[in-house]
């Protein structure tokens, strides 16, 4: 209670003075002769306040759980351990593992590599054995997503532990862990990752003390605490729930986007038929009026079945009137529709729409009778099945690489409860070497902005207030680059050419900073008591290339389609070499730079050149500080792994 006392004063002291700092430095402090820096160096100043108000949201209502209740007596689980190319030997590992859970359950490989070794070995140990069926051949896979979703509808347990193929779990996992599910409100039971082959020292700083510690337990004191992809539990009938809410909604989209089309195209073929058949035209402005009216209900929460059959019902009686009118013209419509570029799919002998296909049917001339097929066909061709999926259900969320995030969120939208069980209960393996640590992160990075770029937290239903912004928090974490940069580019103008970007830095800037920083130090000092956060500090600014690619890469991948390289983090050492400079090039540039402008300032200060002590060692000790924290890149690419019988000692 203390702690928690203490952390909430801070929280208010630190906000407090950082909201006065940024409202001087908007307000009084920026100097706009030279606004091409001074404004991003305000905005970004203004980016780390919001970053402080997330972080003191999330730390006001740590809650810290004890003991599980016992575990719900007669309950099933499924104990599914996801792969896709690592070793046979590390996969097996984990399953026997697994097998010694004591709560009576059934294991589960779930083989995305489809290995016949993988499968004799499992065979052998009796543990079952699953892949994709045939219904994914040719069809979107969605990584780990498809894998679980595949695996749902193959096993029944009424709860799963899902575990990454290097996870080697503690007996008494699912002992611990279950009792929360006597809430039958709870949907997921997130427990923190660990690993075994780095040690304290570790510089690719794998260990996330902060994030598996205060931080989930923040998000849990706000209902709202992470699924991590790994060392969860979670309850089948929320994911089922989940994936036919789902299944309705993205049946719901492809109706609304059928009928926006029908409009356009009964909208060119009145247009086409006003001059020489009025009468013609008049009917299909009635039924462009059908459909606007069945998209009005649709939206107001009818059924798609009761949409779909009313517009149906309005397509036939105006076709019956047209065809009365024009038979003549019937089969001349029908060849040209059977040329339009929109696939039947040749198993389930339905429609295959997609956005370029409904662009293309959309533009073209119809007569009437064919622009009345065409609508036909479009209604049937979405309202029976989901031909583009290998099944109709995801219960796994597949818009993003990272399941996780998504899925947890729609959990929580839908009203269910997360738990996050602060007790480390499996071990695994985490990357050795910068490449797999940077592929690691940068696929996190991405995966998380697809979240927010599709998805945006702060406007989905059924999420609270606090919840919107739990999520949100983490999204806003990875803009960081953009502002780090910033933070590195000022100091090098003022120290190179006397470029100031705030007025003065005198003792009025320095009496509003340093309470602020120095209060938002002790509160992660606090916070972060008893476990090591620096790690954490300094990839946040030392990483700012990645952050900026994958916010560049997400944008692409959601707003252009452009596929964003998704890369399986490698499970075992990958091959040494020389030193990576290809990998930091940016980190290693950006060093030279603030190292010269710290000796151009110093000069330009003995020469007379620059006439502020304060401001050059104000910025000097700025450009000091940012060097001291990116120098973890450089451990990290000399980083080489210890070796087991060290790791052990």
């Amino acid at each position: 209670m203390l702690r928690q006392l203490v952390v909430r004063v801070l929280v208010v002291l630190t906000l407090l003075t950082g909201t006065s700092y940024v409202v001087w430095r908007w307000g009084w402090s920026v100097n706009w002769d030279n606004w091409w820096i001074a404004v991003p160096l305000v905005m970004a100043e203004t980016y780390a306040l919001v970053d402080a108000y997330l972080f003191g949201l999330t730390m006001w209502k740590i809650k810290v759980r004890g003991e599980a209740p016992p575990p719900p007596e007669g309950a099933t689980v499924d104990v599914f351990i996801t792969t896709y190319n690592e070793p046979v030997e590390m996969v097996m590992a984990t399953a026997t593992a697994a097998q010694r859970i004591t709560f009576p359950h059934r294991t589960w490989i779930l083989d995305d590599g489809n290995r016949a070794d993988l499968a004799a070995a499992a065979a052998e140990l009796e543990i079952g054995y699953l892949t994709r069926s045939d219904d994914w051949a040719d069809r979107p896979r969605h990584a780990k997503a498809g894998n679980l979703n595949n695996a749902l509808f193959a096993t029944d347990g009424e709860f799963m532990l899902i575990l990454d193929a290097d996870q080697i779990p503690d007996p008494s996992i699912l002992d611990r862990t279950l009792g929360w599910f006597t809430d039958p409100e709870v949907a997921l039971v997130q427990t923190p990752q660990w690993f075994t082959n780095v040690t304290d020292s570790d510089p690719l700083g794998s260990q996330a003390p902060l994030f598996y510690g205060p931080i989930q337990q923040g998000k849990d004191g706000w209902n709202s605490a992470f699924f991590c992809g790994s060392n969860a539990v979670l309850r089948r009938e929320a994911l089922m729930q989940l994936g036919i809410v789902g299944y309705v909604r993205e049946v719901e989209a492809a109706v609304e986007d059928a009928l926006r089309t029908s409009r356009r195209i009964l909208a060119r073929a009145a247009r086409a038929a006003r001059r020489t058949e009025p009468e013609v035209a008049a009917d299909l402005e009635s039924l462009r009026t059908s459909a606007t009216q069945a998209s009005r209900d649709l939206r107001a929460g009818a059924s798609v079945g009761e949409v779909t059959y009313a517009f149906q019902k309005a397509v036939d009686e105006v076709s019956r009137g047209a065809v009365q009118r024009d038979l003549a013209g019937i089969r001349a419509d029908l060849d040209s529709i059977a040329q339009l570029p929109v696939a039947l799919d040749d198993e389930v002998g339905v429609l295959v729409v997609d956005d370029v296909a409904l662009d293309q049917l959309a533009e073209r001339d119809f007569s009437p009778l064919g622009a009345l097929e065409s609508v036909r066909s479009l209604i049937r061709a979405v309202d029976v099945d989901r031909g583009d999926e290998a099944q109709p259900m995801m219960p796994l969320a597949t818009v993003s690489v990272t399941e996780d995030m998504a899925t947890c969120m729609r959990l929580h939208a839908l009203g269910w409860k997360s738990v996050y069980h602060h007790e480390v209960l499996a071990h695994g393996l985490a990357p050795e070497d910068l490449r797999t640590m940077l592929q690691q992160r940068l696929r996190w990075a991405q995966g998380t902005l697809q979240v927010l770029l599709k998805e945006n937290p702060l406007v989905q239903r059924g999420l609270s207030l606090a919840q919107r912004l739990m999520y949100f928090s983490t999204m806003w974490s990875y803009l960081s680059g953009f502002a780090a940069l910033v933070f590195m580019a000022a100091p090098v103008f003022y120290l190179c050419f006397g470029v100031l970007p705030v007025h003065a830095y005198g003792m009025e800037f320095l009496a509003r900073f340093l309470p602020y920083i120095v209060l938002n130090q002790l509160l992660f000092l606090v916070v972060g008591y008893g476990v090591k956060t620096w790690r954490g500090h300094q990839y946040s600014l030392a990483l700012f290339p990645l952050w900026i690619r994958a916010c560049t890469t997400a944008f692409a991948n959601v707003f252009l389609h452009r596929p964003l390289g998704f890369v399986v983090t490698p499970k075992t050492r990958q091959a040494g070499g020389s030193f990576p400079w290809r990998l930091i090039w940016p980190q290693v540039t950006a060093t030279v730079v603030l190292v010269g402008a710290c000796v151009v300032g110093v000069v330009r200060l003995w020469t007379g050149a620059a006439t502020s002590t304060i401001g050059t060692g104000v910025n000097v000790v700025w450009v000091a500080y940012d060097l001291l924290v990116m120098s973890i890149i450089y451990r990290a690419a000399l980083h080489r792994p210890a070796d087991t019988e060290e790791l052990e000692s």
